[in-house]
């Protein structure tokens, strides 16, 4: 059932840049400044991390700063936001091999210290599994950050249409549009998956800082929803209009219909 909330939130807090390269820098370097701030204090950086197309030139730019500034990631813990199920962690197009080759295999985060949803085993175990996973995020007091991208349906992680604002990581069944979009990566419809693991969206909403990512104009459209239509549960993201410590971050093509 569809909800919405009223909101009188001020907090609709944009930032624009030129382009991908500029907004991508932008939230990295947010990133990097909490890793060495949290790291000074003696602190472990928890961070949510988020995959996909938009995230590539954030990790390319920590990369980058690591190997050339000394930023480590020796402090950091991280958890995805989610992963399809089911699939094999070292299959291609599942989110683990993602993370590994775009972040986690060139900077020197702990093995021990990356989270990603597993989602190897039967159904019959899953509600336990998203238990512990939310239960681990919460015993370290939430999220220090948490990177979102925004499906052309409104979705953050699979977080799809229809979405309570209270939820937390469970399976989830992917709509329609989210698999047709994958289907290139998978190389046909019916080889995409049909349901994910997702943390939710209170759990996001929890994060001390958010940043949102938007880049290209195919993102415009729902960017102009997320942010200036009614908060409701048909687009998820628009729940972040209602969150003082949420960031809308988009380059000049994604902002196209604002």
């Amino acid at each position: 059932m569809k909800k919405t909330i009223q909101t009188t939130s001020t907090h609709k807090k944009l930032k624009l840049f030129q382009d991908a390269e500029a907004a991508s820098l932008f939230v990295a370097h947010q990133i990097a400044e909490l890793i060495r701030d949290k790291e000074k204090q003696g602190k472990t950086a928890v961070l949510g991390l988020a995959t996909g197309n938009t995230p590539k030139g954030v990790y390319q730019e920590l990369i980058r700063l690591y190997k050339n500034e000394g930023l480590s990631f020796k402090n950091v813990i991280s958890f995805n936001l989610d992963e399809y199920y089911p699939i094999l962690p070292d299959d291609q197009q599942s989110y683990t091999y993602f993370m590994r080759q775009y972040l986690f295999k060139h900077v020197d985060i702990k093995e021990q210290q990356i989270n990603i949803p597993n989602t190897d085993f039967s159904e019959k175990g899953i509600a336990q599994y998203c238990q512990d996973y939310e239960d681990k995020i919460q015993s370290l007091g939430g999220m220090d950050f948490q990177l979102l991208g925004i499906g052309r349906n409104g979705h953050i992680g699979f977080n799809e249409p229809g979405s309570d604002f209270e939820s937390k990581t469970r399976l989830v069944n992917l709509d329609s549009l989210t698999r047709e979009d994958a289907k290139a990566a998978f190389g046909s419809l019916d080889k995409v998956p049909e349901k994910a693991i997702s943390v939710g969206v209170q759990t996001i909403s929890k994060a001390k800082k958010i940043l949102l990512l938007a880049l290209g104009e195919r993102k415009s459209e729902i960017m102009q929803q997320a942010i200036n239509g009614e908060i409701t549960t048909e687009v998820p993201a628009s729940f972040l209009q209602s969150l003082s410590q949420a960031e809308f971050v988009l380059d000049a093509s994604a902002a196209r219909a604002l």
